[in-house]
């Protein structure tokens, strides 16, 4: 049977470049190697692409997969979920959605037009959790080893893991950090054995955080939902902000609750929608 050509939804959650593709009726999941060749089209490249199949658990409505650039998954992605729920939710009376991901169950409610919340679930906290490459008792404060040269704001991070592992530093001048050069370095450091999105925040309030992120297999975005998620958490076990704050990031604001009842963190922003159209069978139907 010839493959159908697929809806795409380009869309940005506060400048993080998504591209959104339902693949209920494809017969058979993407690939890498089908992501990494739909990055490479003109107008269609993207920081993270998530795709929505059938739904494989009782109780929730769609599972998304979620692919990088360079044909990786990843296990989580704040603004590319809020991105999803405007396109399930668009037509639709329902301002509610359930959406499983292989970082986990994810709830989504419609709070505007384009606007919507993600409930991320609880962060993990714990060392073999993030995961880290050895045990550390106080995930808070983590010693970056073996890795010298770099300023002293960059020696200790906070370890959270929001679906995906995240490394947190807090600096003075986050618009000052060489992104591009400690990023990476960072991301690929063997304390890290699924390398790591790394966050640099400045606390320009008791509930306000400015933040800038190199995302893993990404590099700098504009803005990764699940960072500012685990950069709250991080400032708020360490009392350096309460649990609800605003967290600006170089495409706009999100604003993150880590709620004290159920140790949820929930993130709400914006959404826009860029173009949509038909995504040809030729791009999308490659073997891995």
């Amino acid at each position: 049977m010839k493959a159908p050509d697929l809806p795409y939804f380009k869309m940005n959650g506060i400048g993080n470049s998504i591209l959104v593709v339902d693949m209920r009726s494809a017969g058979r999941p993407l690939t890498p190697a089908a992501a990494r060749a739909i990055a490479g089209e003109v107008g269609l490249g993207f920081d993270q692409l998530m795709t929505i199949s059938a739904p494989l658990s009782g109780g929730t409505d769609a599972f998304v997969d979620i692919f990088n650039a360079d044909g990786s998954r990843a296990e989580a992605c704040g603004n590319g979920t809020r991105c999803v729920a405007w396109v399930l939710m668009r037509g639709s009376p329902s301002h509610h959605l359930v959406v499983e991901t292989a970082g986990g169950t994810l709830i989504c409610d419609r709070l505007g037009p384009t606007r919507f919340s993600v409930d991320m679930g609880p962060p993990r906290l714990a060392w073999s959790d993030i995961p880290l490459a050895e045990p550390e008792a106080d995930t808070a404060h983590v010693q970056l080893r073996h890795l010298s040269g770099l300023p002293d704001d960059f020696q200790t991070f906070s370890a959270v893991n929001m679906g995906n592992p995240h490394a947190v530093f807090f600096v003075q001048d986050a618009a000052t950090v060489p992104l591009a050069e400690v990023g990476p370095l960072i991301e690929h450091h063997p304390m890290f054995p699924k390398r790591a999105n790394v966050s640099f925040a400045e606390i320009t309030s008791r509930a306000s955080i400015r933040l800038r992120v190199w995302e893993r297999s990404a590099g700098a975005t504009l803005a990764c939902g699940s960072a500012a998620c685990a950069t709250l958490v991080a400032a708020a076990r360490d009392g350096l902000t309460e649990r609800r704050a605003t967290v600006s990031l170089p495409g706009g604001d999100l604003m993150i609750e880590w709620r004290p009842a159920d140790g949820h963190v929930v993130m709400a922003g914006d959404t826009q929608i860029e173009h949509e159209g038909l995504l040809p069978a030729v791009l999308w139907d490659i073997a891995a």
